[in-house]
């Protein structure tokens, strides 16, 4: 069975960090890269960062360059996604989701995770 279980969502204040994680499991976890998109309250779903478990190489939406960082622990088939600096516009449900290129912004998961909430008051 296909798993990708999210943790580490919260309420934080606005400059606040938060560590979301994503613990993969049911599937070949170095065929797939591993996305993170979000999802605010009336709005499309957005891919905020990605990351190839072949080569490592990481993709930032602008809106969170230089505030969130993405890392991968192989080993442990687990993704995280460091946030800092955090604005209430990053407020909204956080999905992971394995998708087969990272490098192609609009390629659609083939799996995803039930999503945790992050909620950052101004």
């Amino acid at each position: 069975e296909v798993q990708l279980v999210e943790s580490g969502g919260g309420l934080v204040q606005a400059g606040g960090s938060l560590r979301l994680s994503c613990a993969a499991s049911g599937f070949t976890f170095d065929d797939y890269g591993i996305g993170w998109f979000r999802q605010a309250p009336g709005k499309e779903r957005e891919r905020v960062s990605c990351i190839s478990s072949s080569d490592g190489s990481t993709y930032y939406a602008d809106s969170v360059k230089g505030r969130f960082t993405i890392s991968s622990d192989n080993a442990k088939n687990t993704v995280y996604l460091q946030m800092n600096s955090l604005k209430p516009e990053d407020t909204g449900v956080y999905y992971c989701a394995a998708v087969l290129r990272c490098e192609v912004a609009g390629e659609p998961p083939e799996y995803w995770g039930q999503g945790t909430q992050v909620t950052v008051s101004s």
